[in-house]
């Protein structure tokens, strides 16, 4: 970790300036490269994602226009695994639970086409995904937690992180960051971007 200049993020992992991702999720083949390069699209979203508990009231609320590009297994599901609220003070109302799975993705992947329903929705009802779509989502390979700006542990698992001819983390990030959090953020990782790095 190298430090960074911001209110509410201290330090930041000097590998998402140099560490790569496919900038373009849904035109890749994810494959799993912890089990020898097993096809598996939307590999990212197998295990559910945490949601702030403003997030979850977000996505009900827009209940009807999700419902309607999920599959019918998945329309009168619980949504959310909430038998474990987790106090997290990184999240903005302090809380987060889980988005629930079904078979081996996301509830919010089961509909017939790829990627999420949530975004998907938003889409083809003519609302706005920011704020509704869970902030780890939409930050994914990286994350956030005690201060920094890190790498998702799980993002080595995945083929994405393998095109040599891909984008930073940063650069795919970079207006996603600025949305999620503040524009002094990016101006703070921007500085750090243009200084030497320590080789990683």
């Amino acid at each position: 970790m190298i430090e960074l200049d911001h209110a509410r993020f201290r330090r930041v992992d000097p590998k998402i300036f140099t560490h790569r991702v496919v900038a373009d999720c849904m035109t890749h083949t994810c494959k799993l490269k912890h089990k020898g390069g097993t096809t598996k699209l939307d590999a990212c979203c197998q295990y559910g994602a945490d949601v702030d508990l403003f997030e979850r009231d977000k996505i009900l609320a827009r209940k009807d226009s999700i419902r309607a590009v999920l599959s019918d297994a998945a329309r009168d599901l619980p949504w959310f695994d909430e038998s474990e609220p987790e106090v997290d003070a990184d999240m903005p109302s302090g809380t987060m639970v889980r988005t629930a799975v079904l078979g081996d993705g996301c509830l919010f992947l089961s509909h017939d086409g790829r990627g999420c329903a949530i975004h998907r929705a938003s889409i083809e009802a003519g609302w706005d995904f920011r704020g509704t779509k869970p902030a780890v989502c939409r930050l994914f390979p990286l994350t956030f937690g005690d201060g920094a700006i890190m790498i998702s542990d799980d993002y080595p698992d995945y083929s994405c992180a393998y095109d040599p001819t891909a984008p930073t983390l940063y650069r795919v990030s970079r207006d996603t960051l600025a949305d999620v959090f503040d524009a002094a953020l990016v101006r703070a990782l921007d500085a750090v971007e243009l200084r030497p790095l320590p080789r990683v």
